[in-house]
C-alpha cells in the first residue's frame, strides 16, 4: 500500500519525458511510475523512488545538495537522499532537462491540526536549524539575509501595480474585495517595515549564530511524520536568512489553522527555544515577519500574476476567508507584542 494519494497536476507533469532510456541511466528497474502532485513516484526494485524535474538552474541545484550534506555532516539526517546516476551524479542532464531521483521517505504528511504533529515538526525545524548553522555558499541570490526591509518594499510597490490593474479591470467581485482592503495592507506593510526598522534586525543578521539555511515551504506536505520524528523534503525553495524567517512561516501555516489562537503560538516557541534558544532582538524581528499581510499578499500576487491557475471561485474564497481572519490576527499580533516585547 503506498503512503500517499494520487493527485495528478497535468500542467507540470507533461513537461516531464518519461523515456525509458532516462532510468537505465539508474542502477534499479522501474517496476511502475505514479504521478503525485508535482512529481513522479518510482515503483522500483530497491523500493520507491521520487522522480522530479528540476525546474531551476543547475547552480541553484548543487545550493541545495551542499545544503543537505552540511545538514548530514553535522548529525541532522532527516533530510532528502539523493540518488546517483550510474555515471556517479547526482542529477541527470536530458534533452536540456535537469531531473533528480530521490529515495522516498516512508511517512505520512504532517496534520497541522494535530497538535502532536505540530510538536513533532518544530522539535524538527529547531534541530534541522542547528545543524545548518554555519553553511556558506557562493550563490548570492539563495542568501538573502538582511534583504527583507527592501523586499517588503519591492511587495508595497506590487500591491500598488496590482491596485491599477484591479481599478482598470471589470470590478469583479474579487477586484472590489481588493480595493476595499487596499489601504489596510498598505498600512499593514508599512507597519512590519517600521518594526524591522526600530528593531535590531541588521545587527541580528551579523551575527553567524542566528543565520541557518531556512527551507522556505514549510507547508504541511513537505514535513512528513516518521517513527514520531518529523523529516523535511522539497529544499526547491531553500534560502539562507534569519531562523526566524522559517519560524515565521511555520507559525502563519499553524495560525490560520487554528484562526489564530495564541496559545498555539506560545506553545511553538516554547517547544523551539527549548532546543534552538530565541532571544529578545529574534522575537521583535519575529514579530515585524508576522505582522507582515503575506497570506492576503500572496492571493493577490498569484491572482494578478496568474501565478496559479486556481479558478476564479477559489481565489475570491481564499481572499474572503484571509480578510475574515484579519481581526484575529490583529488581537493575535497585539498579544505577541505584550507577552514578548512589552
Amino acid at each position: 500500500m503506498l503512503p500517499f494519494v494520487k493527485v495528478k497536476n497535468k500542467s507540470d507533469l507533461i513537461k516531464y519525458d518519461l523515456d525509458i532510456n532516462i532510468f537505465k541511466k539508474y542502477d534499479f528497474k522501474v517496476l511502475d511510475i505514479i504521478p503525485v502532485r508535482k512529481i513522479y513516484i518510482l515503483e522500483t526494485d530497491k523500493g520507491y523512488k521520487v522522480f522530479k524535474r528540476l525546474n531551476y538552474s543547475l547552480e541553484n541545484y548543487n545550493f541545495i545538495l551542499k545544503g543537505l550534506e552540511y545538514i548530514k555532516s553535522n548529525g541532522f539526517r532527516r533530510v532528502i537522499s539523493i540518488d546517483s546516476t550510474i555515471d556517479g551524479k547526482p542529477y541527470l542532464e536530458w534533452k536540456g532537462e535537469l531531473y533528480c531521483v530521490m529515495d522516498m521517505v516512508d511517512g505520512r504528511e504532517s496534520q497541522f491540526s494535530n497538535p502532536i504533529d505540530v510538536e513533532m515538526d518544530i522539535e524538527g525545524i529547531a534541530n534541522l536549524h542547528l545543524a545548518s548553522e554555519g553553511f556558506k555558499f557562493y550563490n548570492t541570490k539563495r542568501n538573502i539575509c538582511g534583504n527583507m526591509i527592501h523586499h517588503y518594499r519591492i511587495m508595497e510597490n506590487q500591491m500598488k501595480i496590482f491596485y491599477g490593474i484591479a481599478d482598470m479591470g471589470k470590478n469583479n467581485e474579487f477586484d472590489i474585495m481588493f480595493k476595499s482592503i487596499f489601504s489596510e495592507i498598505i498600512a499593514q506593510i508599512n507597519k512590519s517595515i517600521r518594526i524591522l526598522e526600530k528593531s535590531c534586525y541588521y545587527k541580528l543578521c551579523s551575527r553567524e549564530d542566528k543565520i541557518v539555511l531556512c527551507h522556505h515551504d514549510l507547508a504541511h506536505h513537505n514535513i512528513l511524520i516518521k517513527d514520531d520524528k518529523a523529516y523535511f523534503i522539497d529544499f526547491d525553495y531553500a534560502v539562507i536568512d534569519l531562523k526566524v524567517h522559517d519560524l515565521c512561516n511555520f507559525i502563519n501555516k499553524i495560525e490560520k489553522n487554528s484562526y489564530y489562537d495564541f496559545k498555539d503560538c506560545k506553545q511553538i516557541i516554547k517547544n523551539y527555544d527549548s532546543i534552538n534558544s530565541l532571544d529578545e532582538m529574534e522575537l521583535s524581528v519575529l514579530y515585524g515577519f508576522l505582522t507582515f499581510p503575506k497570506d492576503i499578499y500572496d492571493i493577490l500576487r498569484n491572482y494578478y500574476t496568474r501565478a496559479k491557475e486556481w479558478d476564479y471561485e477559489t481565489f475570491l474564497n481564499r481572499l474572503q476567508l484571509k480578510i475574515d481572519l484579519h481581526e484575529s490576527k490583529e488581537e493575535f499580533l497585539e498579544l505577541f507584542n505584550k507577552e514578548y516585547l512589552g
